[in-house]
């Protein structure tokens, strides 16, 4: 049967292929002509795939977005120092550097899932078209238990509870609005739902900046009850201020306190409040995140930027594709989305499947190991989640829409005292069994920029990068922190829209401070990386790090003593947002022969603009040190440089799967590209495309393992499309190794690394292309690659990439949202979406630790035993150089399955011990690969009681 439909849904769905209504808030939009179209532009003349987004504002478009807007594009300004760019230099009415005390993270706080559901008042209305909820009512209903209970299928049955609202101000009906924002049908459904059903869960909204009313205090791990975050402790009170102890009741959302309060159209947060929010979450716990849009159901209710609609995107999680955020994915005002996190370690359907590698496991609560299946090596530690709307990611994010997540595994268990050979103990506390953030520190470091009146401000018609001219660092502008003098970890995030950074660690003398990298995008590494002047490393200097990089340091501060200051420096100068323009001399910067000034061109007794420097390059966060009386539990991390103690290894993929591996060419630039979207990625030497969700340009194959074993593997190379531009490309869902960086090995940092970011540009810690491994598992579904300058992401330097089930034939349909449901188009794939541009790396073998040539190793077998209680004991030699690994498979040849791997030590031995395991097959053989390109096939095998 089909429904009615209005006048306004009418005429969008003209421009599209025909449509049919099956049921409550589906609609289905019939196939574009084919499925797989050669045709290089099959999607021209297609409406913006997010016209939904904007019905009801003054023009339909995303015109309305900007109308409000406080500098129009006509007003904007450039200079030779464009920041912010194209606007005046920000006000700090009267803020002094080092004057306010650093907001720490607030967890949301994760809750057992319900064991029954009971009926409440739903998502509370809001004031006015142009407003979101009350904030106490608001507050009252996020404090409830969950309602109604989270489903494998959309929940396209209740109605959006704000639909009178919404129909009074489209002057329309809507046709059965779905509750659930999430595109309906088997398509999106939750995948292997009962494997991963969920077991905690939290709920937030994303909503306009108001004064914290408490929510979270008592979801608090630490419950402001113990070690530092209890009475006595450094971060009991959570501001410095009388009044908050203990909690973060009556926090207004203010990047100073001599500053302006942020109204609700110019901030969106999770919440609508500050401090900025932490997921604190363990592996092996899937989790939903329920996440209501409670913003204005105008458009334009913005203050000229940001838009209305969102998508949550987990970078970088193993998550299947319906909760990754996929740009064209998004919900509306007064509906929310179940994100749910399966939180299962990465190649776990080809890896350790029965569970018997100790270190591959989760803490259990009570200083045990719950072992998981999976590939030890893919734990993940520092994440994020963010918006991924479609051409208005930048903005939303810059308004408001981040917040962090730490991962906690058996290895990296956030208890530093928990010695079990498998816990690598860093810096962290031991007060909780997991999760301590005692010495444990998340810093979200992003230039922002604000009006005359000290609101919040974008320039929404820039499209080559976004500059702010205030460097901040969890929304405060130059605070301090009191630290212990022992050693911390920092989670450090680059959550700037354009602007790279290049930070420096500082005493109160100016004299560069030695620390360790131990994580790099959010995966501890190989080995640390200690940044003292060797191996390349600067001392005290991290590389640069660009939009989305996360970077884990340690810091010792029991070098120094109480009363002494440290601080962060940024050394990276920009001028505009097309890329960094140099690095500043650390003493130049420290001496203040660098500075920035602000000059008043007009003698209104206002500045105009910056001259003589960038003012984001300098110190922007101050140390103060303070004593400690306990003990120290945390590792060192100098034991676990190369040549010493691993912390996770690198699966480098072997010689035969390189060899193999379909390889994929993404050029990022700015060819064919318009006026309105400049940027394009060009996939495997075809025509150069604007972003459009309805197109795929690669679709790896799940069901076509590589020659390890270990599921899918392929070889992305990313390269830049040249004219001077920098481009932080990230792939969502999976991790790679980076094989070559311009041609040549990875420097330290990223050898020893796993990495979602993926730097390309002129300078010489980029360079103009990166070839990295990358395996697809597990998952299936719609993901996108992109430029994370999010201003060139937003005007269209992103590309659609789809993971394929088994067997699959035709590419997934698009979702298309409106306030009425989610329908679907067909989608338009390119030609080489299967094949890419070739076979194998670029540049003939190798990889990022440089293994030797096929042939060269000698590898040895002197033991291949099985023992029923036991376990499995095979060991040998190897000529092949330390660090690379052995893989054992059951039976004569590499396709039997993983019995377990180990890497050569610096004697040349190996040893590959598994409790249980596989059992062996009937063929009473083995069979080994190496690394160092070795293969030893049908190993006779010794049965032993």
């Amino acid at each position: 049967m089909t429904h009615p439909r209005s006048a306004p849904l009418a005429r969008l769905l003209s421009r599209l292929p025909a449509a049919l209504w099956l049921g409550a808030g589906t609609l289905v939009l019939l196939p574009l002509a084919g499925a797989w179209v050669d045709d290089p532009d099959p999607l021209a003349g297609l409406p913006p795939a997010n016209e939904g987004a904007f019905e009801g504002g003054p023009t339909g478009t995303e015109e309305d977005a900007g109308l409000e807007n406080v500098l129009q594009e006509d007003e904007l300004e450039s200079h030779s120092f464009d920041m912010p760019t194209g606007g005046p230099p920000s006000r700090l009415f009267g803020a002094q550097p080092f004057t306010q005390r650093l907001l720490l993270f607030e967890e949301f706080g994760l809750e057992p899932l319900p064991t029954s559901y009971a009926p409440h008042a739903p998502l509370p209305a809001p004031t006015s078209a142009r407003s979101g909820p009350p904030g106490a009512a608001l507050d009252a209903f996020l404090a409830q238990p969950l309602y109604p209970a989270p489903t494998r299928l959309a929940n396209d049955r209740d109605a959006n509870p704000w639909r009178p609202a919404i129909e009074a101000f489209l002057g329309r009906a809507l046709v059965t609005p779905p509750a659930e924002g999430r595109p309906p049908g088997e398509g999106w459904s939750h995948q292997r739902w009962d494997e991963f059903r969920p077991q905690v869960y939290f709920q937030t909204a994303q909503a306009g900046a108001r004064a914290n009313g408490g929510l979270r205090d008592e979801l608090q791990s630490h419950g402001y009850a113990v070690g530092e975050f209890g009475p006595g402790g450094l971060y009991h009170n959570t501001t410095g201020l009388p009044g908050f102890e203990g909690t973060t009741r009556g926090l207004d959302v203010r990047i100073h306190p001599a500053m302006p309060v942020q109204r609700p159209e110019s901030v969106w947060t999770f919440d609508g409040t500050l401090p900025p929010k932490l997921l604190r979450a363990r592996y092996g716990d899937p989790i939903v995140m329920r996440h209501y849009n409670a913003l204005p159901i105008d458009p334009s209710a913005n203050r000229g930027f940001g838009l209305h609609t969102i998508t949550t995107h987990e970078h970088n999680g193993h998550n299947p594709a319906e909760s990754d955020g996929f740009t064209n994915a998004f919900f509306f005002p007064g509906q929310y989305y179940d994100y749910r996190w399966p939180m299962a370690i990465a190649g776990q359907d080809w890896i350790n499947r029965l569970a018997s590698d100790p270190k591959c496991g989760t803490p259990d609560g009570q200083g045990g190991i719950r072992r998981l299946p999976g590939d030890s090596c893919e734990v993940m530690s520092t994440h994020w989640f963010h918006d991924h709307m479609l051409d208005f990611t930048a903005q939303n994010v810059f308004k408001g829409n981040a917040a962090m997540m730490n991962y906690y595994s058996a290895i990296d268990r956030g208890n530093e005292a928990i010695d079990d050979g498998v816990n690598l103990r860093l810096p962290s506390g031991s007060a909780l069994d997991w999760g301590n953030r005692d010495y444990d520190v998340n810093l979200l470091v992003a230039d922002k920029a604000w009006d005359r009146d000290g609101q919040l401000w974008f320039n929404i018609f820039n499209t080559d990068g976004f500059l702010g001219d205030r460097l901040l660092t969890n929304w405060q502008y130059d605070p301090y922190l009191e630290v212990r003098a022992r050693r911390y970890r920092f989670r450090i995030l680059n959550g700037c829209v354009s602007r790279y950074v290049k930070l420096a660690l500082v005493d109160q003398r100016n004299r560069p401070v030695p620390f360790h990298l131990v994580a790099n995008d959010g995966n501890l590494m190989e080995h640390s990386v200690a940044f003292d002047g060797t191996h390349g490393t600067r001392t005290g200097i991290l590389p640069m790090q660009g939009i989305a990089e996360r970077y884990d340091i340690v810091v010792d501060f029991s070098r120094f003593l109480p009363g002494d200051r440290l601080y962060l420096v940024n050394l990276l100068e920009h001028k505009d947002g097309r890329k960094p323009e140099r690095t500043i001399p650390l003493n130049d910067v420290t001496s203040g022969r660098y500075r920035a000034r602000e000059r008043d061109e007009d003698g209104d007794g206002l500045s105009d603009r910056w001259i003589d420097g960038d003012p984001c390059v300098g110190k922007f966060l101050e140390f103060r040190v303070r004593p400690y009386a306990g003990t120290d539990l945390s590792m060192d991390p100098a034991e676990y440089v190369s040549g010493r103690e691993t912390m996770i290894p690198l699966n480098r993929p072997s010689q035969a799967e390189l060899a193999g591996a379909v390889h994929r060419t993404f050029t990022f630039g700015r060819s064919s590209g318009t006026d309105s979207q400049p940027w394009t990625v060009q996939a495997d030497g075809g025509e150069a495309h604007a972003a459009d969700p309805r197109r795929v340009s690669a679709a790896p194959e799940l069901g076509v393992p590589s020659a390890g074993g270990e599921g899918h593997l392929e070889i992305w190379k990313i390269v830049n499309g040249g004219n001077g531009w920098s481009h932080p490309v990230h792939v969502h869902f999976e991790e790679g190794i980076v094989l070559k960086r311009g041609e040549v090995d990875p420097p330290e940092w990223e050898k020893w690394a796993r990495k979602d970011m993926y730097r390309i540009g002129p300078d010489p810690e980029s360079t103009a292309s990166v070839e990295m491994a990358i395996r697809v598992r597990e998952f299936a579904g719609t993901y996108v690659e992109h430029c994370h300058n999010t201003q060139h992401e937003d005007h269209a330097m992103l590309l659609r990439w789809d993971a394929e089930r088994p067997g699959q034939l035709l590419p997934l349909p698009t979702p298309i949202p409106t306030w009425d449901g989610v329908g679907y188009v067909d989608s338009a794939a390119l030609p080489t979406v299967h094949t890419g541009d070739g076979v194998g790396p670029s540049y003939g073998g190798g990889g990022g630790g440089s293994p030797p040539a096929p042939g060269s190793e000698v590898l040895v077998v002197t033991t291949a035993r099985y023992s029923a209680s036991n376990g499995w004991r095979i060991q040998g030699t190897s000529t092949a150089a330390s660090g690379l690994r052995v893989r054992a498979h059951l039976g004569s040849t590499l396709a039997g399955e993983i019995i377990g791997r180990d890497d050569i030590d610096s004697d040349g031995k190996w040893l590959i011990r598994v409790a249980g395991g596989p059992a062996p097959d009937g063929s009473g053989r083995i069979s080994l690969e190496s690394q160092g390109g070795a293969v030893l096939l049908a190993v006779p095998l010794t049965l032993v009681p």
